[in-house]
């Protein structure tokens, strides 16, 4: 098919790279050029503007930083609904609050073209392996159609509910692995003093009754973090579990709860980043907070 991406991140850049793999036609856009080279070597076609994007691509997939990104590149100068898009698919992949989905859907719609949120969970390695973890909503005709391509991107996609559905399950799904970082972060200050060693400390904490599967994908990872040493590039960074922690609270805040012990990590969390922890992998935010509170 021919399929438009738009965003391109890490992960926007991984799923455009697994599309590529399996066969279909890509088209590329982002604001700043240069993140696209490697998929243009690979085969995909860079538009000059998101309209160009939309008017040449049949199923245009966008995955961006927040709801301004996606206000900006759906309906800002040389949109992707400024241009004819009646009959295209849009499928929505960003972690955004609800109402941001729930608006862009009627503005969709009313090009007369079908939309589907589908955030998905999981980092890099999955989303070039085509293993990520669909969370779609909207129409069920239109989640039929998405699905073949879905599928080549994630191991499992489900229909959650109407649009926004899929927003409010990524923001739930992402929840506890945020605070989980912290949390263990917490729990290895309580023995760090021992001087374990960090492999055995961190095989020993993955098989427990507590520890996500996370700890068991990238426990050597997180046991080089320990050690103050470098576990390798970052595929999902402290700056973008900010911005999701500080997304579900602001989602709280609207549906008139709070989340304390979401807060109370953002907190850390921000304090990690004015210490220059920003663009460090998310294995690494436990070393953060044992290196400040332990010895």
């Amino acid at each position: 098919m021919q399929i438009g991406v738009a965003g391109l991140g890490r992960m926007g850049r991984a799923i455009a790279k697994r599309l590529i793999d399996v066969g279909h036609d890509v088209m590329v856009w982002n604001r700043t050029p240069g993140r696209g080279d490697a998929l243009i070597e690979a085969g995909a076609v860079a538009a000059a503007s998101p309209r160009e994007l939309a008017q040449r691509a049949e199923v245009i997939l966008t995955i961006l930083t927040d709801a301004a990104a996606i206000a900006d590149v759906y309906e800002g100068s040389a949109g992707l609904l400024e241009g004819e898009v009646a009959g295209k698919l849009f499928i929505e992949m960003s972690t955004v609050q609800p109402k941001t989905e729930i608006a862009l859907s009627e503005r969709v719609v009313a090009k007369s073209a079908s939309f589907l949120e589908c955030p998905v969970g999981g980092t890099v390695g999955p989303a070039l392996n085509g293993k990520l973890l669909g969370l779609a909503g909207g129409l069920k005709e239109d989640f039929a159609r998405a699905k073949p391509i879905l599928d080549q991107l994630c191991r499992r996609v489900d229909l959650a509910g109407p649009i926004g559905s899929g927003a409010s399950m990524k923001l739930a799904i992402n929840l506890p692995l945020a605070v989980f970082w912290q949390s263990f972060g917490e729990a290895f200050s309580l023995c760090r003093h021992l001087n374990l060693d960090r492999d055995f400390l961190v095989e020993l904490f993955a098989e427990t009754s507590g520890a996500p599967n996370v700890l068991r994908a990238r426990g050597g990872a997180v046991a080089l973090a320990l050690q103050s040493k470098d576990p390798g590039s970052a595929t999902f960074d402290c700056d973008s579990v900010r911005k999701d922690l500080r997304t579900m609270v602001a989602e709280a805040k609207s549906r008139g709860f709070d989340l304390p012990v979401a807060e109370r990590t953002l907190a850390v969390y921000d304090q990690a980043s004015c210490e220059g922890w920003g663009n460090k992998d998310c294995v690494e935010l436990p070393a953060f907070w044992s290196s400040h509170h332990a010895s």
